[in-house]
């Protein structure tokens, strides 16, 4: 057995869970979302838990198994609490400020980038360097996040370009370092 997939999920006071074949709904204070469960796995709800069973041991049953549940209780936390990713600038001139909901950054380039939010998101600019994206779906946050931080990946030379907060990029050194 799986050990992540075995783990019942408990759904708390205020998300309401839905199962409807191999639809899971979860409803909370911050938004709605659904998963479709994929064939073999199925989802039962049981006095305020649920539990992901797989029918037999095969190579596909058991890689959904740990997956599902992660991602219906990645959905239950996204509703109650929701995901926020923190983003930070640095370099010289390289800065960042919103424009109604969306985000205008200044990169070196010759012209601004314009990033625009997607339905289920919303950004935060708390200094002209520093930025978060929040929402309730973990998959979504991370992928503007991570799209945000292609404008401009930090350079190993100099350390320049979006990272994450608390990334620690490796510096290189140059021509002059022998």
């Amino acid at each position: 057995m799986s050990r992540i997939g075995r783990l019942p999920i408990t759904v708390p006071a205020g998300v309401e869970v839905k199962v409807d074949g191999s639809v899971v709904s979860v409803k909370g204070t911050k938004g709605e979302l659904n998963h479709t469960v994929a064939s073999p796995i199925e989802v039962s709800l049981e006095e305020g838990t649920l539990t992901v069973a797989r029918p037999n041991d095969e190579r596909a049953s058991r890689s959904l198994h740990g997956l599902t549940r992660t991602l219906i209780a990645n959905m239950i936390q996204g509703v109650t609490q929701g995901y926020e990713k923190k983003l930070e600038i640095v370099g010289t001139g390289y800065r960042v400020q919103a424009k109604g909901s969306d985000l205008e950054f200044a990169l070196g380039y010759s012209h601004p980038v314009n990033v625009s939010a997607p339905v289920g998101i919303t950004f935060a600019v708390e200094t002209p360097t520093k930025l978060s994206v929040s929402g309730i779906n973990k998959q979504q946050v991370g992928e503007v996040a991570a799209n945000i931080r292609k404008l401009r990946k930090p350079d190993p030379y100099k350390g320049k370009g979006i990272r994450y907060a608390g990334e620690v990029i490796r510096r290189k050194v140059g021509k002059a370092g022998k």
